[in-house]
């Protein structure tokens, strides 16, 4: 495909998806690669058409896995940017350290510390999209990678072509190139004379995604099917209509079969879940599941096929045990989800995304929320600084990771209590400072992606204090509603 022409279809797919608007403010993921090079000299060619009016910033993360070549990434990005005239954040993290600190995969770190990267320059930026450089072909092997470790259908739709951020967040991550493959981005790269940077880790045999990308699927392509990957990404977008059709079914399903929801445990309607097709039963678990938010990619299609069966059973007073502590029992015409704890029970409130800059009414939880942001000069002496007003509190703007909510606490919540030796539960927290039984109820947590910042009224977290690094801070004002 020449390069007029992908960037044809990727004009017509943006106004036929609807998947961004012409003068969106927006942050392009770039790590100097061919498909993110493609993506954003893509999004520049755009521009140059009268009906489009896209303010980019680039964004690259070094995860220093790479040492030297990484470096050259960098700077490679940095210099690509200043070519186009375009203005560009480039930070660095220790992927490799934090995998170990976590316990989780070098992929795994560098993905959350990407995300948490775009999370953090969003609000610096205004911007309400972030475009990433996936492509057909990425999207072929995932389906596969997927299928190979035993997926149901909601892994088998693939990467989505636009979604939220993160939970909650009003920022959509969007990703232009998703139905184009890898050979018509390097025609586009090579018609355009777009430079791009090779990445070594590409070459080899680890992880699985390179194995498949390699090894098995021209494999495949050779002994089996010519076209695997047409027909994967055909598979992918069934089981997307499919998974759609699911959850609008199941969205207004569920909430008739809630029985019972507070902190410590969620009741269905047995009787009523029973008369629903087995694959809605399944999706109307899932979603019991979720809501207590304690790790939903742990559990697998056996678990939840697990559930059913229980809930087909006759027996009373049988128990499963899922990921993450999770006890699910039939007790007569109720399925119960729990999580066992020595916490009195609380009903659960909804989580309510706080606006930055701007302002917050959170009736259910009885307050309201401002939040601005303020500049500290080079030099200052923030840790000197303290809000003026008896109902404020500052933050260091560079240490929270967005999106910010506003919930009630949930058994096992732990903060840093500022000036405190150490971390500990909210519970203890609360119990030490002799708050008032009947307001600990009450209390609202302001949280960001890492866990709570602020007790609501009483303390915040020792990581989100102004320090004298600090450069910019986020103001937060309360007010109480009742």
């Amino acid at each position: 495909m020449s390069g007029a022409g992908l960037l044809k279809a990727i004009e017509e797919e943006i106004g036929a998806e609807e998947l961004f608007p012409a003068n969106a403010r927006m942050i392009v993921g770039v790590s100097g690669g061919a498909d993110s090079m493609c993506l954003l000299h893509a999004l520049v060619g755009l521009n140059r058409r009268p009906s489009y009016a896209l303010d980019l910033h680039i964004a690259h993360l070094n995860h220093q896995l790479r040492r030297e070549e990484a470096d050259a990434d960098a700077a490679f990005v940095q210099a690509a940017a200043d070519g186009l005239g375009l203005p560009c954040t480039i930070e660095s993290v220790d992927v490799a350290a934090s995998a170990r600190q976590r316990g989780i995969s070098v992929e795994e770190a560098g993905r959350a510390a990407r995300y948490a990267f775009f999370e953090r320059l969003c609000p610096r930026t205004g911007a309400e999209y972030v475009a990433l450089g996936h492509q057909a072909d990425d999207n072929a092997e995932t389906v596969l990678q997927r299928m190979l470790r035993g997926t149901g259908l909601r892994g088998l739709a693939g990467i989505p072509r636009s979604r939220p951020l993160s939970s909650g967040s009003l920022v959509r991550l969007v990703r232009p190139l998703l139905r184009h493959g890898r050979r018509a981005i390097l025609e586009f790269n090579a018609a355009e004379a777009v430079p791009f940077r090779e990445d070594a880790t590409n070459s080899g045999s680890e992880p699985m995604r390179n194995r498949l990308r390699h090894e098995i699927l021209p494999l495949l392509a050779e002994r089996v099917n010519p076209q695997v990957r047409d027909a994967l990404l055909r598979l992918s977008e069934q089981a997307r209509w499919v998974n759609e059709y699911v959850d609008r079914t199941a969205q207004s399903a569920f909430d008739p079969l809630v029985i019972e929801h507070t902190d410590q445990a969620l009741a269905l309607n047995a009787g009523a879940l029973s008369r629903k097709s087995r694959i809605m039963q399944a999706e109307l678990v899932r979603r019991a599941i979720a809501a207590f938010e304690l790790g939903e990619q742990d559990v697998s299609f056996t678990h939840l096929s697990a559930v059913v069966d229980l809930l087909s059973d006759p027996a009373s007073g049988k128990q499963l045990h899922l990921p993450g502590g999770m006890i699910v029992s039939k007790i007569y015409n109720r399925l119960i989800f729990a999580v066992p704890t020595d916490e009195p029970r609380e009903t659960l409130a909804s989580e309510i995304v706080v606006r930055i800059p701007g302002r917050t009414a959170m009736p259910r939880h009885g307050v309201e929320l401002t939040c601005t942001y303020a500049e500290l000069p080079a030099g200052g002496a923030a840790d000197a600084m303290h809000a003026a007003h008896p109902q404020e509190e500052w933050f260091d703007a560079d240490a929270v990771h967005l999106p910010l909510i506003v919930r009630h606490r949930r058994p096992g919540d732990r903060f840093w209590p500022l000036g405190a030796p150490g971390s500990k539960k909210v519970s203890e927290f609360l119990i030490d400072a002799k708050v008032d039984p009947a307001e600990r109820a009450r209390l609202a947590l302001l949280c960001d992606s890492l866990g709570p910042v602020w007790l609501i009224g009483h303390r915040i977290d020792e990581r989100a204090k102004l320090t004298r690094q600090t450069r910019r801070v986020l103001q937060v004002r309360l007010r109480w509603l009742r």
